[in-house]
């Protein structure tokens, strides 16, 4: 079982940037995929981002791609999405997830976090 807790969200202008974190406990991230997700109010959820537990091999979303950077700190069990030049269309809530072996890059996914908002606005 693995207990994820995201945090970092928050309120920005657009061309901001905020960094979210993914905490674990109950299992060591080190065998996980990670990946981060986002739901906007009305659509349907969408992958962002994600990292490989093999080799930390990463893939972005074309819509973040060049803003947004996945990394982990196996150290602190924790995955990080850095997020910056954000745009009003990045508003929604982001979900971490993982999986031992998720199929595809976004998943599906076996353990998921609680969200966290992120509102981008002038």
């Amino acid at each position: 079982q693995v207990h994820l807790v995201e945090s970092g969200g928050g309120l920005v202008q657009p061309g901001g940037s905020l960094r979210l974190s993914c905490a674990a406990s109950g299992s060591t991230l080190d065998y996980y995929t990670i990946g981060w997700f986002r739901q906007a109010p009305g659509k349907e959820r969408e992958g962002v981002s994600c990292i490989s537990s093999s080799d930390g091999s990463t893939y972005y979303a074309d819509s973040v791609k060049g803003r947004f950077t996945i990394s982990r700190d196996n150290a602190k069990n924790t995955v990080y999405l850095q997020m910056n030049s954000l745009k009003l269309e990045d508003t929604a809530v982001y979900y971490c997830a993982a999986d031992q072996d998720p199929e595809g890059y976004f998943g599906p996914y076996d353990y998921w976090g609680q969200g966290t908002q992120v509102t981008v606005s002038s």
